[in-house]
């Protein structure tokens, strides 16, 4: 009797120790992702957890589990299959799940036996944020549910847009210029220098600029008084009376031996005087134009030393070296004046970036002090390397119409080194960190959705995108940082 009375209480121990081995493999943790990420900005399911943590689906008797495992691993959908609460084989039912998203083609997931789960052949892409449709074959019968969640997504109408200042672009083709930037100083451009030389010694009588003026073409800069200029003056005007005289005699020696009243001979020898006289006025008219007095415009004998000095360029006075009341002699530089309609640039290149430099390459340069920026091209690049720089020097062509550009002025220059079409790029604006993602906010609708992106080559304006927004979706630039802020306000929940 006694040991008929043991025989239950065993029984019970054994029963009691296999079903607790059972609990304990069943909840034993698993690494998944439970499939509620979306549950605070839309679970629209309402499905119960299974054991292993993910969307539990019922109908009848048999029951799928759908979980979105990521440890070590890209994230990937895994199913477990039960039947009356007990767990089957991988291969006891034939799976598959379409995930639609917005903005992109639906993607069909198809599974395979892994262990005691069944493992999808695509990797589930961030966020997840998407509508299922599953679909199971177990015994001859076809199950069907479906599931919806929403992750990083807000909705915002044009109005609010337009009133925290959110632009709208679309992603598309685009130019990546990988630049280089390098030092410079704006200098004046040597071929456009004048040295301007009185050509006449004299005494100053006056000075009308100064260094760092500018001038038109003609203006008179100085005056002297040259006794030389007087000189010429006086020939000139000497050999314009005999000119008048000998002209005179020509034409009454002609008449007369036309007239046979006087020999041939006085006819020849008043032309041949009249023609020298006329050669000798030329020249001292000549001599005049050179030192750009312009004799047939009239001369008066009370400025006969009257020498004005003029600009023959319009442009700046760079240095000035005349004073009121000096010696003048007709050799020396008394202005310089550069013409500022361009300016070069002076590159400073380092012996590392020689081989991406090269005539002809495109540039943007911006002055350091002031609010000046333009664009010009290497014309040309020195082929030395200076002794104590250790540095080469490249120059730029700027136009200065305006006289933005002043000599002496540090600036920037941005290189283009090289320019490339990519397929798909976006602003540079637009890039947001979200989470650990690097995002822009793909619109759809009224609907802004995280998209992480996969990025390439940059210039600083445009960026490539690789992976993660194709070419015509838009996508939210400018002011972008708001969406974002009001996204994290909301509390979009990511239970990783």
């Amino acid at each position: 009797m006694q040991k008929k009375s043991w025989m239950p209480i065993a029984i019970v121990i054994v029963i009691g120790l296999i079903l607790g081995g059972l609990i304990l493999t069943l909840e034993k943790p698993s690494s998944v992702v439970q499939l509620d990420e979306g549950e605070a900005q839309g679970d629209t399911g309402g499905h119960p957890k299974g054991p292993r943590g993910g969307k539990l689906f019922v109908e009848a008797d048999f029951a799928l589990e759908l979980t979105i495992f990521e440890q070590g691993v890209p994230p990937q959908f895994r199913v477990y299959l039960y039947e009356n609460g007990k767990a089957l084989l991988p291969s006891a039912a034939k799976v598959t799940v379409t995930l639609s998203r917005l903005g992109v083609p639906a993607q069909l997931f198809k599974f395979t036996p892994e262990a005691d789960y069944l493992l999808g052949d695509q990797v589930v892409e961030e966020p997840h944020s998407f509508d299922l449709a599953i679909t199971a074959e177990h015994n001859d019968r076809t199950y069907r549910w479906g599931y919806s969640q929403v992750e990083a997504r807000l909705e915002m109408t044009d109005a609010t847009l337009r009133t925290i200042g959110v632009d709208i672009l679309t992603a598309g083709p685009a130019v990546i210029r990988s630049t280089l930037k390098m030092p410079g100083e704006i200098v004046v451009n040597p071929n456009s220098i004048v040295q301007v030389v009185p050509r006449l010694p004299g005494i100053v009588a006056a000075v009308n600029f100064d260094a760092g003026q500018s001038v038109k073409r003609g203006d008179v800069l100085a005056v002297i008084e040259s006794q030389m200029l007087a000189d010429l003056q006086s020939q000139y005007l000497a050999s314009q009376r005999r000119l008048v005289l000998a002209k005179t005699v020509y034409e009454r020696e002609k008449q007369l031996w036309q007239e046979k009243i006087s020999a041939k001979q006085d006819y020849l020898a008043a032309e041949l005087a009249f023609n020298e006289a006329r050669i000798a006025s030329d020249l001292a008219a000549e001599k005049l134009r050179a030192l750009g007095i312009r004799p047939e415009a009239g001369l008066h004998a009370k400025d006969l030393t009257r020498y004005e000095v003029r600009a023959p360029i319009s442009g700046l006075i760079v240095t000035k070296t005349i004073a009121l009341g000096a010696v003048l002699k007709d050799d020396i530089p008394i202005f310089t004046v550069a013409d500022m309609s361009t300016v070069w640039t002076a590159v400073t290149v380092y012996p590392k970036d020689l081989s991406v430099v090269r005539t002809g390459q495109k540039t943007h340069v911006n002055a350091i002090a002031y609010d000046v920026e333009g664009d010009g091209v290497v014309t040309f690049i020195t082929p030395l390397i200076g002794g104590q720089t250790r540095t080469a020097t490249a120059r730029v062509i700027l136009e200065n119409e305006d006289g933005r550009w002043h000599p002496g002025m540090f600036v920037s220059i941005e290189l283009t080194a090289d320019e490339v079409e990519v397929p798909v790029a976006v602003s540079a604006q637009a890039i947001q960190t979200f989470r650990d993602w690097t995002i822009v906010f793909g619109r759809y609708g009224n609907y802004f959705e995280a998209r992480p992106l996969e990025l390439g080559r940059s210039d600083g304006r445009m960026v490539e995108v690789l992976k993660g927004l194709a070419a015509g979706e838009q996508y939210a630039s400018g002011n972008s940082f708001a969406i974002k802020a009001d996204l994290e306000k909301a509390g979009a929940s990511h239970d990783h």
